[in-house]
């Protein structure tokens, strides 16, 4: 790997979603408008924003990048450009961690923007640091990437790249505890919850909920997604293809 190529990459990939204002509204705006959706649904029962804002905040960061880098990726290969990047001196490793890093910033951005709106404007109640909330909804941003970047080496077309959502992501989020705490879950569930990183998004998002010291398990749960997400970046170069087909 160079990290002149992967900057290189990174900048222009950048320079692309420059001209993509929809990808960008998607990533940037959708979850701050599904957080302030949700708040107001809720208005009547704050408390109940309160209980579940704080793990959306994780989710919906992962689940707009995992649909956005996927389908810029397929994107690519679909048009030719992956075949011409990799017949050049430019190493596949050098190309996921381009992607990597250029969404990497978007999702910072992201990230910052979700948080700022539900701690600052909708009132989300957190007896932690908003700096923790900000790095869990990072990571999580990360993790959607990353796993945007390696389903879309299985995908022949947009269409499929969005057909791996209710197979990679809606099984994580039935089973991650938003809905239901894990450890009441049927016990092959939540053995199958425990190997899955929203989990542990969400745990981490609920750890600074509700404590206000940086606690052992939220450690823990951060140190889990950001494996995940490194993880499957590298199976992601491995599985990296030039043609679809």
């Amino acid at each position: 790997m160079s990290s002149a190529r992967t900057l290189a990459t990174a900048a222009r990939v950048l320079r692309q979603l420059r001209h993509d204002p929809r990808s960008i509204a998607l990533m940037l705006l959708v979850p701050c408008l599904m957080l302030l959706l949700l708040r107001y649904v809720f208005d009547g029962t704050p408390e109940t924003f309160d209980n579940i804002g704080a793990s959306l905040l994780g989710i919906f960061p992962l689940i707009t990048m995992f649909l956005v880098t996927s389908i810029a990726t397929l994107r690519e290969r679909t048009s030719g450009t992956l075949e011409r990047l990799l017949a050049m001196p430019l190493g596949k490793g050098d190309l996921i961690a381009g992607y990597a890093l250029a969404f990497g910033l978007l999702a910072i951005v992201q990230s910052a923007l979700a948080t700022g709106l539900a701690v600052g404007l909708l009132g989300l109640d957190v007896i932690g640091s908003p700096w923790l909330l900000l790095l869990v909804a990072l990571l999580d941003a990360l993790l959607g990437t990353a796993l945007g970047l390696f389903v879309s080496a299985f995908a022949a077309s947009e269409f499929q790249a969005v057909q791996f959502m209710p197979a990679v992501i809606f099984p994580q989020l039935l089973l991650c505890g938003l809905f239901i705490a894990r450890d009441q879950m049927q016990p092959v569930l939540e053995g199958i919850s425990n190997a899955l990183p929203m989990s542990y998004a969400v745990d981490g998002m609920n750890e600074v909920l509700r404590h206000p010291d940086i606690t052992g398990d939220f450690i823990r749960d951060a140190l889990v997604v950001a494996g995940c997400a490194v993880l499957v970046l590298a199976l992601g170069a491995a599985t990296l293809r030039r043609r679809t087909a």
